[in-house]
């Protein structure tokens, strides 16, 4: 009967409003929660044909999505490890009551935001339990080759503030000026110290001795042979000579000054074009460039006085972290007061087909399901899940404007399905009556 179908629809349309109702009372209550996907409730029409002259309405279902996909502004805070997404991907999570159970791998979560700061035992996770996850770092800062489709390598990102760091030498770079007079007749023939620091593995401060001496011309009346002999030596092998070269410049006026042949006596073998040669010293080999041929940029020989024009070297002792930083690429950095920077973690995006089909939890984050479609683990930056902005916040999505605004109009709505019901209980009391 289309009178009693008319009381359905009226029902129908106060359930309908009260669950948009709902919606937006969620929404405005999460206007300030940080990371917050508004909810948003649709209407979709029922219909019921009753055959010809007649018409039976069908009322009004409703469906509830959350829109994952849609994101806030981002918010400047002064915590570096303050995180959120500018794009479509998820930063990995995990929950502070997953990490209390021994039932094997963490289970990831995704976020889009999150305040993480260290706990006692330096994990980052946010004051909601929150656990920060991404895949360690090898001891030199390189990051393995994980599995890009599952969460296995992923592990609760720890910073331990009393770790100590140091950078072994690797390398040296020699400028030296070596004096030309002391090649002719009239040289001393005195040879040319030149103490040069390294660190070893340990971040030890160790040496290598570096000797010049000069040969001399075999008589007076010969000219100057424009010729040295370098010596290097390492003070953790007791002084053990680790290379002899032979060194001859150039006097003519073209490249006066410069090497014009390294003859090597012992020690790695010297490359003309690269300027370099190796040494082996206790902790392993240094690379040791001197200039290439014809270079005026290493060593030379001018008539002026023995110095060092320009000496470098990588390396440090042993220091302290003093702070960690997550660049947009996602690597965390533990910064060391040596002035060192190491990545001791990477932190993926995740990446989805279809966001708005994820499971909604608690603390703004979400769990995969079927309707989200398999996930991907991309490097921030890459592919199309965006970068991680550090010292930022993702604010809500919620626009309370708007909200406002459908709030009235359910309001209205659910005043009109009322006056509905109100019209069909009069319609059928005078049906009552008309038995009297």
């Amino acid at each position: 009967m289309t009178i009693s179908s008319s009381l359905n629809a009226g029902v129908a349309g106060l359930a309908a409003n009260a669950s948009r109702l709902a919606t937006i009372s969620d929404n405005i209550a999460n206007s300030s929660t940080t990371g917050y996907k508004r909810a948003e409730t649709d209407f979709h029409s029922m219909v019921i044909n009753a055959g010809s002259g007649s018409y039976s309405a069908g009322g009004v279902r409703v469906t509830t999505t959350r829109l994952i996909d849609e994101a806030g502004a981002l918010a400047t805070t002064s915590n570096s490890t303050d995180l959120a997404v500018r794009g479509r991907g998820f930063i990995p999570v995990t929950t502070e009551s997953a990490l209390g159970t021994d039932n094997g791998d963490d289970a990831m979560y995704l976020a889009t935001t999150g305040s993480f700061r260290a706990d006692e035992d330096g994990i980052l996770k946010t004051e909601g339990g929150l656990v920060l996850m991404g895949w360690p770092a090898d001891a030199d800062g390189s990051i393995p080759g994980f599995a890009r489709d599952t969460a296995d390598g992923l592990e609760p990102v720890q910073i331990n503030v009393n770790q100590f760091a140091g950078e072994p030498t690797t390398t040296m770079s020699l400028g030296v000026n070596l004096p030309a007079t002391e090649t002719d007749n009239g040289g001393s023939g005195d040879t040319l110290n030149l103490p040069l620091e390294y660190f070893d593995n340990l971040g030890t401060s160790q040496s290598v001795g570096v000797t010049f001496t000069p040969t001399l011309p075999a008589t007076a009346a010969d000219p100057a042979t424009n010729s040295w002999t370098m010596v290097l030596t390492d003070s953790a092998q007791d002084d053990a000579v680790v290379g002899e070269y032979t060194l001859v410049f150039d006097d003519t006026r073209a490249s006066g000054g410069t090497l014009a042949s390294v003859t090597t006596t012992s020690g790695g073998a010297y490359d003309d074009t690269s300027g370099t040669f190796d040494i082996t010293v206790a902790g392993g080999p240094i690379s040791i460039n001197i200039g290439a041929i014809g270079d005026g940029t290493g060593l030379t020989q001018l008539s002026d006085s023995f110095a060092p024009t320009a000496i470098s070297k990588d390396g440090s002792p042993v220091g302290n972290m003093t702070s960690v930083e997550i660049d947009a690429n996602g690597y965390v950095l533990a910064n060391f007061d040596i002035g060192i920077t190491r990545t001791v973690y990477q932190i993926p995006l995740v990446d989805l087909p279809n966001a708005n089909g994820l499971e909604s939890l608690d603390n703004q984050i979400y769990q995969t399901s079927n309707e989200s479609g398999s996930f991907f683990l991309w490097d921030a930056g890459d592919g199309p899940t965006g970068d991680i902005v550090s010292y930022a916040l993702e604010e809500s999505a919620t626009d309370v404007a708007g909200e406002l605004t459908d709030l009235i109009q359910t309001q209205r709505a659910y005043s009109s399905n009322a006056k509905v019901i109100q019209t069909v209980d009069e319609m059928l009391q005078e049906t009552t009556n008309i038995k009297r």
